[in-house]
């Protein structure tokens, strides 16, 4: 059983002319649904406004929940900030806290939105309005829920929101394996940056994950890790400058789940970036992404991370 967050609230109708592809949430739903896959469908709260706003500046979190974020704010997003975009920006945190909540007791779930990397203190970003890692993750170490918590992010664009937000904590590490010359152009200074040149392949990928992320594991020692399970290091991915191939990505993701079981770390998923014309193609890389963590986290006989 592969436990998966979700709600009604994610596919909120598109704001007029924007770019991002808001049917991609409710297409992975029906992409899982008619997996065949043993899934439990978990719906989350609304995530409390204190606990986003010890997170983000209070003045941005009554932009966004009362829809009246500025212009410059809105294009620094890419989107407008209507009243169903500004309840889904307050339900996914919910979903990631949650998809959390759930993997500390199940070693696995994922969150079938977040991932919003992106956003800053009084701003969004990158079609990121709150940061739901950041937040998600303050929230389960100020509750006494984990004393450590890793944000592990294999997104094609740096981490730089969940980076900032975090800097200076020492009960919360980030870890940032990104495309050097995509967006942002002004990188934030995660725990650990590996910034990747252009068209890096599956095995080049693998080698700088697999030499990186495990020495940064064994020295934080988290209580849990949030994985932003990014697509968009694909090789035809509209946004992405990496090459990976699908059967890379199920490598990747297999490989990471691998390594938090053989460390007895629960992880929770959240889908991240990715972007083309298909929607459909992009959504069921998303959903293949989940049931191979899912998969992998119910395999019995754990291979040694390679």
């Amino acid at each position: 059983m592969i436990a998966v967050v979700h709600h009604p609230d994610y596919v909120a109708p598109a704001p007029p002319g924007s770019p991002y592809q808001w049917a991609k949430n409710g297409l992975v739903r029906d992409v899982l649904r008619d997996s065949g896959a043993s899934i439990e469908w978990v719906e989350p709260e609304l995530m409390p406004r204190a606990w986003i706003e010890a997170v983000h500046d209070a003045d941005y979190v009554a932009e966004v929940l009362e829809a009246r974020v500025p212009r410059a704010k809105e294009r620094r997003i890419g989107f407008a900030v209507t009243p169903e975009v500004a309840r889904r920006a307050q339900r996914v945190p919910g979903g990631t806290y949650l998809a959390a909540r759930i993997a500390l007791e199940w070693g696995y779930a994922a969150n079938s939105a977040g991932g919003s990397h992106h956003a800053l203190a009084d701003t969004g970003a990158g079609y990121c309005v709150f940061n739901d890692l950041a937040i998600a993750a303050v929230r389960l170490v100020e509750e006494g829920t984990v004393a450590r918590v890793l944000i592990a992010d294999c997104d094609v664009h740096q981490g730089d929101g969940t980076a900032a937000l975090t800097a200076g904590r020492a009960d919360i590490a980030t870890y940032s394996i990104h495309a050097e010359r995509n967006f942002p152009v002004r990188k934030a200074r995660s725990t650990l940056d590996v910034p990747l040149p252009d068209g890096v392949d599956d095995d080049g990928y693998m080698a700088a994950l697999v030499e990186t992320l495990p020495p940064l594991v064994d020295r934080f020692r988290p209580d849990i890790i949030l994985y932003q399970a990014g697509v968009d290091p694909f090789e035809g991915d509209k946004l992405g400058r990496l090459a990976l191939s699908e059967a890379g990505l199920i490598r990747r993701d297999q490989w990471v789940m691998r390594l938090a079981m053989e460390r007895g770390v629960p992880l929770a998923s959240t889908l991240g970036g990715g972007y083309g014309r298909d929607t459909l193609a992009v959504a069921r890389r998303h959903a293949t992404s989940i049931l191979t963590l899912g998969e992998t986290s119910q395999t019995a006989a754990v291979a040694q991370p390679t």
